[in-house]
């Protein structure tokens, strides 16, 4: 396949590549990303010579040049993870989530539409035999809220909280009209929230930890009390290869990592880690919390029902959540460097 991976220089999108790129079955994989804050090629230096490996800068605001990628490189598959992503940006700039999540999802789309399809709709024929797929990468965000007990299905309705969300969701069902009004082979994923290697320092695992690392107050929300079920990008990125190879063409699978925990619980074991491998710190990291007045919409618990993927696809999370954590401080903690590079081009 030749495939194209948006938002290939983020934090999901470069564990993805690396996961990917040596899978026999890809013979071209492109990287589209436009390098926003969150997106830098210091995520994929051990790629930047790999030969399967192209790298685009592209916006995807801009329907032409998102065209010639899909055109250029006979473009067989799309997992699109590119977009705009942190709740507290949208809600003081809703603008930017509007145009990259739902117009750039639209000039995708279109692209591949033009690619793939001949009128009235049908599949062109020399794609027969290794059909296209369009595979949308989405959030548990956009079913909204749950309360203290229940689980996010593929069937629960779409109920979001946040322009991020709502952006989100507007661009799964653009998805979705494509597949069910042109045909247009297209699968949809649904994830909890992802942790590990390449996170973007604006999140809360790796806020807590650069700021437990430089002894600054650790802002929590709220109480603490907001709930979300966590996914190692790693598992993240087996599930997602794995939907994009045999994921059946109008459907969605949600993936969670059956791993729910209070952001407060997080932010204390967190703490608890980094007095363990950085004892010279001094210890005591929990006397670095500190509660701050809540977000607005903040929603207070996620959580996903992944029993579709693994009845249909046989994915299950392989990491725990507590060997997950433990590897992902490690690593931070090894590549303070990078953590750096990438905060001061975001600043």
């Amino acid at each position: 396949m030749h495939l194209l991976v948006t938002g290939g220089a983020g934090f999901i999108g470069s564990n993805v590549l690396r996961h990917i790129i040596d899978h026999p079955s890809v013979t071209k994989l492109v990287n589209l990303d436009c390098l926003t804050y969150a997106g830098s090629l210091e995520n994929l230096s051990d790629l930047a010579n790999h030969p399967k490996y192209v790298f685009e800068k592209v916006d995807l605001r801009q329907k032409s040049d998102v065209m010639r990628v899909v055109r250029d490189h006979a473009i067989t598959r799309v997992m699109h993870l590119a977009a705009e992503s942190h709740v507290d940006r949208s809600i003081e700039g809703p603008g930017d989530f509007i145009h990259t999540n739902i117009i750039g999802t639209f000039h995708l789309l279109e692209a591949c539409r033009g690619a793939w399809l001949t009128a009235p709709f049908q599949l062109r024929p020399d794609l027969a035999a290794t059909p296209p797929k369009f595979h949308h990468v989405s959030t548990d965000e956009v079913y909204g809220s749950l309360g203290a007990t229940g689980l996010f299905l593929e069937t629960t309705p779409y109920a979001p909280n946040s322009p991020y969300s709502a952006s989100k969701a507007s661009s799964d069902m653009l998805v979705r009209a494509y597949h069910h009004t042109y045909g247009l082979p297209a699968v949809i994923t649904n994830c909890s929230n992802n942790y590990g290697p390449y996170q973007f320092p604006e999140k809360l695992i790796p806020v807590v930890i650069q700021n437990a690392m430089k002894r600054k107050p650790i802002p929590v929300y709220g109480d603490g009390m907001n709930i979300r079920d966590w996914l190692f990008v790693r598992d993240h990125a087996e599930a997602l290869w794995q939907v994009l190879s045999k994921g059946k063409d109008g459907e969605t699978y949600n993936i969670g990592g059956r791993n729910e925990w209070a952001n407060i619980r997080i932010v204390e074991l967190i703490c608890d880690l980094i007095d363990e491998f950085q004892p010279a710190l001094g210890g005591n990291s929990r006397s670095l919390i500190t509660y701050v007045k809540d977000r607005p919409g903040h929603d207070r618990r996620y959580a996903i029902d992944c029993t579709k993927i693994e009845r249909e696809l046989g994915w299950k999370p392989a990491y725990t959540f507590e060997r997950g954590i433990r590897e992902t401080v490690r690593w931070y903690l090894d590549n303070q460097e990078w953590a750096r590079k990438v905060t001061q081009k975001g600043k």
